[in-house]
C-alpha cells in the first residue's frame, strides 16, 4: 500500500492519529521537502513518529518517482506531505504510477492553508481562485496572477495567493554546465509579494489602465499559520509592502466584497483600523 499522508501545517503533533498510525507501520517513509516547509527539523518529526524519514525533493518525486514506489505492493510505503496531500500542490502523478503498477493507496488528509486561511475571519466560500506569487528575476517578471487576482475582485470573491517556496534550486549557470550545485533556499514574504503587485500596478497606469486593485485594496498577511507564533495583518496593499511578520511561511489574501461580519474580524489584525471605515468595496448580504 501506498499511503499518502498529509501532516498538517508544520509542526510534528499536527499530523492525525491515522495519519500517524500509517507511518509507524510503513516500512519506508519519504517526507516531500519542496512545496512547503516545516516550523520543526526532519529530527523532530523522527522522534516523534519513531521512524526514519528519507527526504523526497523535487528530482527525486519527478524524475526518480519508481523508487519511491519500489517494493510497495509488498510492503506498506508512505509520503508524506506538508498540509494536505492535494492541498495546494497535488501528487496527482505518484498516485496515477502506482494505480499503473497495481499498487493500491490510501490517502489521509490534513489541515491546509487551503482552509486555515479561514483564521483571519474571511469566510472561505467567498473565495476565488487561488493564485501562486513567484519570484520575479531581472528578466522574468510575470503578471499573470495579477489578473486571476482582477477577476476574483471583478466577481467579488477574494483571492489567497500562495507565495513562492524556492527550495534545492540551481542557478541558471549551475544548470547549463549540470553542476549539482544548489541556491540557498528562498520563501517569499508578504512584502515582496506586495511589493510585486504594487509594481504591477504602476505598470498598467502607465499602460493607460486603472486597474481594479490599487495601493487601498484590503489585504491580509498571514505568517506561520497554525504555529505559537502565528501573526495576521490587515490593512492596504501598501501597508503590507511595509509590515513585518518575520520568518516564512507567508500567504496573502487580496479581499473582494466584504460582509461586514468579515470587516469586524479583519479590525482585529488591523494595521491601521480607520483604514477600514473607508472601505466601501462591502456587502450587506
Amino acid at each position: 500500500m501506498l499511503y499518502l499522508v498529509g501532516l498538517g501545517l508544520g509542526d510534528a503533533k499536527d499530523i492525525t492519529v491515522k495519519g500517524l498510525e500509517a507511518v509507524r507501520r510503513c516500512r519506508r517513509v519519504y517526507l516531500e521537502a519542496y512545496t512547503s516547509a516545516l516550523t520543526v527539523g526532519k529530527e523532530a518529526l523522527e522522534e516523534f513518529y519513531g521512524k526514519e524519514l528519507i527526504l523526497a525533493d523535487r528530482e527525486m518525486v519527478e524524475q526518480e518517482a519508481d523508487s519511491i514506489l519500489k517494493d510497495a505492493d509488498v510492503c506498506d510505503v508512505a509520503f508524506l506531505v506538508v498540509g494536505d496531500p492535494f492541498g495546494a500542490t497535488t501528487h496527482s502523478d505518484l498516485v496515477l504510477r502506482a494505480v499503473n503498477l497495481g499498487i493500491p493507496y490510501r490517502v489521509i488528509h490534513n489541515a491546509s492553508i487551503m482552509n486555515a486561511v479561514g483564521c483571519c475571519g474571511l469566510q472561505l466560500y467567498n473565495f476565488g481562485e487561488t493564485v501562486s506569487i513567484v519570484f520575479w528575476t531581472d528578466t522574468w517578471k510575470p503578471e499573470s496572477f495579477f489578473d486571476k487576482i482582477k477577476k476574483n475582485r471583478q466577481n467579488g470573491m477574494h483571492t489567497l495567493c500562495l507565495l513562492d517556496v524556492k527550495v534545492k534550486e540551481q542557478s541558471l549557470e549551475n544548470l547549463m554546465k549540470g553542476r549539482k550545485i544548489y541556491e540557498p533556499p528562498r520563501y517569499m514574504s508578504v512584502n515582496q509579494a506586495a511589493e510585486q503587485l504594487l509594481a504591477i500596478i504602476q505598470n498598467r497606469r502607465l499602460q493607460g489602465e486603472e486597474p481594479e486593485i490599487t495601493e487601498d485594496t484590503i489585504c491580509v498577511g498571514l505568517a506561520r499559520v497554525g504555529a505559537p507564533d502565528q501573526k495576521i495583518a490587515s490593512g492596504t496593499l501598501y501597508q503590507m509592502s511595509t509590515v513585518e511578520l518575520g520568518g516564512p511561511l507567508h500567504s496573502m489574501i487580496v479581499t473582494g466584497t466584504m460582509h461586514p461580519l468579515e470587516l469586524e474580524m479583519l479590525k482585529l489584525f488591523s494595521v491601521d483600523s480607520s483604514k477600514f471605515e473607508n472601505n466601501t468595496c462591502q456587502s450587506t448580504t
